[in-house]
């Protein structure tokens, strides 16, 4: 099999993570990228084999406007950086995988700027689609062209062009000839064209044995683009949603249906469909703030592990740090972090104590990524399922409901199990593996045999003052009994208004600490008033 079926991937995006500027200034190289090198060591110890990293090259701003496909980003570092960076992760057995925005360029990349400077005499007027030098645009210009998403900062490629196929290939083997990359995420491939998918397979199936192709496809048939001829993988999104509503409306059956459909997708057959799953990533809001009940980050992660895909974490997820979009800006999605700060995360956060207890039974446990899937269980509330390999059967149930719940489950011919979480072993009774699962919790159910006693269980404990801390900060966001009833916000005190301004973000949904201290930092009495009443 290939090192894909087995990877557990940790995601980086790397102008966020080391604080690059927004905006790039074409200087001197910041060597940015070699502070990442620590994370190296964490990825590892969370029990992640592989690392998705980008976008890494020169571009504007945000990294998906291309300036050169050659040159690492100058605001992370030079291309030598990226080859350490690259060595050291294999170093430590992590395999590397990169971001590759094929579907369009940046206006300062130089075919474009070609395009600009000789107009319909540039031999590089093909390579972008439907330019007219009769029409223009915000940049003056004085021609239009086809852009991506409505932005005119991306010119969109013409993919049909053989220049372009060829230039983008070349790409592809220069990234590995150079950096020694293990594979590429294809950005926007839900509208990249087929033949120039199937162009990059071949080059993929050329330079590296199993050298991975991943495609960012949103929705639809997966089986389009997952074959032998265009990619080996595609993000799941329809599972990325189920994830959370699940949870958030207590309703697994969303959850149990999507992986149903999706196995039917793939024919029954695990590998016949590999999906790249995640609970959350740059792109979308982190999953510890989608959750209503943040107690089910752990069955979220539980599910994420265990169900067929291949499962990846993004950064800073493993510790619980909130981030939403706002105003349309993604930035908060991609913060800058330090690892000091959480340098005993794996021993006193329980979070990342339950991540890296599931990245090493993922990685123990080859059922979990080859095994077939069979539903046991289902209700709104409670869900538990089985991946068999062979001889061997795992055992998996999640409860989202606030009381203990009781699963009455087919042991398959097995004696005994033990919990991974919980250290329980457990004797069957007449075929069937009697189990109670914790309120908003789960747990993985080995055979018990020698290596299953190697796992170090979690108390229960650890969660519950986790949940308990969660609900300490809810109780901060209601109005304190000295907010008087019916008092105009005019007169009320600073503190009251700080307090009733929390209080309306909090009805519509979670409220960062991020966003709680910027309340509490305003001490300007007119200022929250206007804040205050900006709510409907």
């Amino acid at each position: 099999m290939a090192w894909y079926d087995e990877a557990i991937f940790y995601h980086i995006y790397p102008l966020g993570l080391t604080g690059a500027p927004a905006q790039n200034g074409y200087g001197e190289p910041v060597h940015r990228l070699n502070t990442l090198i620590p994370w190296i060591d964490h990825i590892k110890e969370i029990g992640c084999n592989a690392l998705y990293i980008g976008p890494l090259f020169e571009s504007v701003g945000h990294g998906y406007e291309t300036t050169d496909y050659r040159k690492l980003d100058s605001r992370l570092g030079t291309n030598e950086d990226l080859v350490n960076f690259v060595k050291k992760c294999h170093e430590k057995g992590i395999k590397v995988v990169l971001d590759g925005v094929f579907n369009h360029t940046g206006r300062d990349f130089f075919a474009f700027q070609d395009v600009k400077k000789h107009r319909e005499n540039s031999r590089y007027t093909g390579w972008y689609l439907n330019i007219n030098f009769y029409g223009n645009n915000e940049y003056n210009d004085g021609f239009s062209y086809e852009n991506w998403g409505g932005y005119n900062l991306l010119a969109k490629l013409n993919q049909r062009n053989p220049e372009v196929k060829d230039y983008i290939c070349d790409i592809i083997r220069y990234w590995v000839s150079e950096f020694d990359i293990d594979g590429i995420r294809l950005d926007a491939a839900d509208v990249l064209d087929f033949e120039y998918m199937q162009a990059m397979r071949h080059v993929a199936n050329e330079v590296k044995e199993d050298f991975w192709l991943m495609g960012e496809v949103i929705h639809g048939d997966y089986t389009r683009w997952v074959n032998s001829g265009t990619l080996h993988a595609v993000t799941n999104y329809t599972l990325h949603k189920a994830f959370y509503s699940g949870h958030n409306d207590h309703n697994y059956f969303e959850i149990a249906h999507t992986v149903k459909r999706l196995y039917d997708m793939a024919g029954g057959n695990i590998l016949g469909l590999r999906l790249y799953n995640f609970v959350d990533n740059h792109d979308v809001e982190r999953i510890y703030t989608k959750l209503n009940n943040k107690a089910h980050m752990i069955p979220v992660h539980i599910l994420l592990y265990t169900l067929p895909g291949v499962p990846s974490l993004y950064y800073g997820s493993e510790f619980g740090i909130e981030g939403r979009k706002e105003k349309s800006s993604d930035a908060s999605l991609r913060p800058a972090l330090s690892l000091d700060d959480y340098k005993n995360a794996i021993n006193e956060n329980v979070i990342t104590k339950v991540i890296a207890a599931l990245g090493k039974v993922r990685q123990d446990v080859k059922a979990l990524s080859y095994g077939g899937y069979r539903e046991l269980s289902l209700t709104t509330r409670q869900y538990a399922f089985s991946r068999k390999l062979e001889n061997e059967n795992v055992i998996i149930a999640v409860n989202n409901d606030d009381n203990d719940a009781w699963f009455n489950l087919p042991a398959e011919g097995i004696n005994e199990y033990v919990g991974v979480l919980s250290g329980e072993k457990l004797k069957t009774e007449n075929g069937s593996l009697n189990l109670c699962i914790r309120a908003n919790y789960g747990d993985i159910f080995l055979p018990l045999d020698s290596t299953a006693n190697e796992y170090v269980p979690i108390s229960y404990t650890e969660v519950e003052k986790e949940i308990k801390k969660e609900e300490a900060k809810k109780e901060e966001t209601k109005l304190p009994e000295h907010v008087r009833p019916g008092v105009a916000y005019e007169e009320m005190t600073i503190e009251e208004l700080q307090l009733s301004i929390i209080n309306k973000m909090s009805m519509n949904g979670p409220v960062t600490d991020e966003m709680r201290r910027t309340v509490m930092e305003n001490v300007y009495h007119d200022s929250l008033v206007n804040w205050v009443k900006s709510f409907r």
